[in-house]
């Protein structure tokens, strides 16, 4: 038995190590590329063009939470100020008006929080397959083999094709304005 797991771990040596006399050879003909995916998604004319869209989709929504919100403190500031002169049962109504009335908000920023998130994770999602498909579209173009993102903990700089891809973005910016995202109608 001993002997079997000898000759087996010897064999696996044998083939591992026939494996990377090879690999020099194999490699010098590989055209690798490194892509800085952060970079792509923070620079690219089509992630400002959804980072736009969602944010003049939501500015009015937040405005009139805003404008809730500031209307809620004024009138705890004018309990806080005329309480002494109410009855106890005015001012416990104004206080039960005021509890409601300020989880309705939250309720409210919640629902809003929450449209939010499943609006960015829409868009984000179809932004990445955007980028993703102009890497697969450069690095054919290209002929390269093998393209690398995330998970690189260094790589030289003459491997990094972002500056490319982002001018190949930025020229199909002019496109993609014709297929950005339609801002979602007003809801709740």
């Amino acid at each position: 038995m001993k002997r079997l797991i000898s000759i087996r771990s010897l064999a696996w040596i044998v083939a591992v190590a026939g494996t990377f006399a090879v690999l020099p050879a194999w490699s010098a003909e590989l055209k690798i590329g490194v892509v800085d995916y952060g970079k792509l998604m923070e620079e690219s004319p089509q992630a400002k063009t959804v980072v736009e869209a969602i944010r003049t989709e939501f500015t009015p929504r937040q405005r009139d939470l805003q404008n809730q919100q500031q209307a809620l403190k004024a009138k705890e500031d004018k309990l806080q100020k005329d309480g002494a002169t109410m009855t106890e049962d005015q001012r416990q109504r104004t206080e039960k008006e005021l509890r409601d009335s300020y989880r309705d908000l939250s309720r409210k920023q919640q629902e809003v929080q929450d449209d939010f998130n499943a609006r960015r994770n829409e868009e984000m999602s179809r932004l990445q397959r955007t980028l993703i498909e102009e890497v697969r579209v450069y690095a054919k173009a290209q002929n390269f083999d093998l393209v690398i993102a995330d998970g690189v903990i260094y790589s030289n700089t003459s491997l990094d094709i972002t500056p490319q891809i982002l001018a190949a973005l930025q020229s199909h910016a002019g496109s993609a304005k014709t297929s950005a995202p339609a801002p979602k109608p007003q809801g709740k």
